[in-house]
């Protein structure tokens, strides 16, 4: 590709995620887009779907005068609205915002193309297939449109991310042969559902046939959509050689391996990192002396986990009883060890009794001392109920508690009134144990700010430390723990392990981890990792030269 040539290259990139943060695509958008501006200038739009103006999210905002002489002449079918304006991140990349309610008015007729052309089984669509595919289809009418209204000369690029999008590439190769197509899918709708209903994903893995599953699991028409835009994109690719495995097996194509990501502009510079940890450390301790009723040391250790709430998918199992095993094994008693598990659940509100405990800073001894926030579903949560299984009630003769924060930490949540990465900065130490794990962004953010961190060889970035800088706190600031099908115990002891090791060392080898981390979270940006989506579009446009 040529780069900062204007008018030479136009790289649309399509997702569910673009201005909505449901996920962690949201992220890699997010956290790419100033890389992608600065190399691509204001040739790189990101389309998204639009809510609504009640509904959007506070980053997006619209901009009347951007691409107004194609919105004036754009001729969008089937009367199509969109907004444009500029994603208020680092970058501030441009984006179309793509209100695709109208299409579901020409729902059978796409689906009954779809058929005919590649195939692709929509009959057994449920949840939310239909509305992906109706956003996905808006989305390349915009790309068509544009297409059709710039200079002859300009090779466009349209980038479609996760199934959601997939018959929105699919359209485009049939109505625009010509416009370069890359499909990312972050993980594989068939592979996150068989570990999604407990079976056994990587000890079967070469015996598994993703058609075959897709019937079994009720995927059919997601899987249908994902694998047949996986093979006919001009360029596929996916987040990690993890991911490449279960693709090649699953979807039968081998794809290109674009790690993702970050920027560290996300991390306090220099002067400001001492005072910013010590505002972590200072919040997470107060809570917990509140919520235990214990008194706690300003060098208390903190440890922590967090991500979205999946029990096994996300470790958040190995972690509870991997605390667990570090409470048997905890002597020190002169030095408490928190836990905090902040994961998002069915939170109601702010626990009443904490947040006036808080406030008025008062001695009064609460009945439930394990839990921040009310939850609506007590006798349902996974993390709740096996913390109380396990009796870890935070007694005041403890030496290692733990802490469930069930609440979105975005700085309002009425315990902490702290953002997640206000937080993460005040940790000694994250454990991040996952099953299933495409990239993993929870360990990478954790090192960017120098917290050494645990993590599995199943998550992508697991993996990339293992083959990129090595296994352990000394080499890399990260302990990479072997993890399989079958050897959940052994994972246990690994993790419990090698927290009571970090722990207890002495100050010269955790300064050592701790600067380790932050080298290997600067190896990881995207800077360094734009070179492989290169690799993937010269693929794609090479690949349409050729037809």
């Amino acid at each position: 590709m040529t780069k900062n040539k204007k008018h030479s290259n136009l790289i649309f990139e399509v997702s569910w995620e673009v201005c909505n943060k449901v996920g962690g695509i949201y992220t890699v958008l997010s956290t790419k887009a100033k890389t992608m501006n600065d190399l691509f200038q204001d040739q790189v739009i990101f389309i998204g779907p639009d809510f609504g103006k009640d509904n959007t999210s506070s980053t997006f905002k619209e901009s009347p005068r951007l691409l107004q002489a194609w919105k004036k002449n754009s001729n969008l079918p089937h009367d199509i609205k969109v907004r444009v304006g500029r994603w208020d991140i680092p970058g501030r990349p441009v984006v179309i915002l793509v209100d695709y309610k109208s299409l579901y008015n020409v729902k059978n007729e796409l689906y009954s193309d779809m058929w005919n052309k590649y195939k692709v089984d929509s009959l057994h669509g449920y949840g939310d297939y239909d509305e992906s595919c109706m956003f996905a289809y808006g989305a390349a009418l915009v790309i068509e449109s544009y297409a059709k209204y710039i200079e002859k000369d300009t090779q466009v690029y349209a980038h479609f991310d996760e199934w959601t999008t997939g018959m929105g590439l699919l359209y485009l190769k049939s109505s625009m042969p010509d416009i370069a197509t890359v499909f990312t899918t972050h993980a594989t709708s068939i592979g996150r559902s068989i570990c999604g209903n407990n079976k056994p994903l990587y000890d079967y893995m070469n015996g598994y046939n993703g058609d075959q599953m897709a019937d079994e699991l009720n995927m059919q028409s997601k899987h249908s959509l994902e694998k047949t835009a996986a093979l006919t994109a001009d360029s596929f690719t996916t987040v990690s050689d993890v991911t490449a495995v279960e693709c090649k097996q699953l979807i039968g194509r081998e794809p290109i391996v674009t790690p993702n990501g970050f920027e560290l502009n996300f991390v306090p510079v220099k002067t400001q990192f001492t005072k910013k940890r010590k505002q972590a450390r200072t919040k997470l301790i107060e809570v917990a002396k509140s919520l235990i009723g214990v008194d706690l040391a300003d060098d208390t250790l903190l440890i922590g986990t967090s991500g979205r709430n999946e029990f096994r998918n996300k470790g958040l199992d190995a972690f509870i009883d991997s605390v667990n095993v570090l409470r048997s094994k905890w002597t020190a008693s002169d030095r408490k060890v928190v836990a905090f598990m902040m994961v998002p659940a069915w939170v109601k509100e702010a626990r009443a009794d904490l947040s006036m405990k808080l406030a008025n800073n008062s001695d009064c001894a609460l009945e439930n001392r394990i839990i921040t926030h009310d939850i609506n579903n007590y006798n349902d949560d996974a993390i709740y109920g096996k913390m109380r299984y396990l009796n870890m009630c935070n007694n005041a003769d403890d030496n290692v508690y733990i802490i469930y924060v069930p609440s979105y930490l975005n700085g309002d949540d009425g315990i902490f009134n702290m953002n997640y990465y206000d937080l993460l900065i005040g940790f000694d130490c994250t454990v991040f144990a996952s099953y299933y794990e495409p990239w993993g962004y929870t360990p990478m953010e954790s090192v960017a700010f120098s917290v050494p961190t645990i993590t599995t060889e199943l998550s992508g970035f697991g993996q990339w430390v293992l083959n990129e800088h090595g296994d352990g706190f000394d080499k890399s600031g990260v302990k990479v723990v072997h993890r399989t099908d079958s050897n959940y115990s052994e994972v246990v002891a690994q993790i419990s392990d090698a927290l009571y090791t970090y722990l207890t060392s002495d100050e010269e080898y955790v300064i050592n981890a701790r600067n380790n981390a932050r080298t290997t979270a600067e190896s990881a940006t995207w800077d360094n990792f734009m070179k492989h989506y290169e690799v993937a579009y010269n693929q794609a446009l090479n690949k349409i030269k050729n037809l």
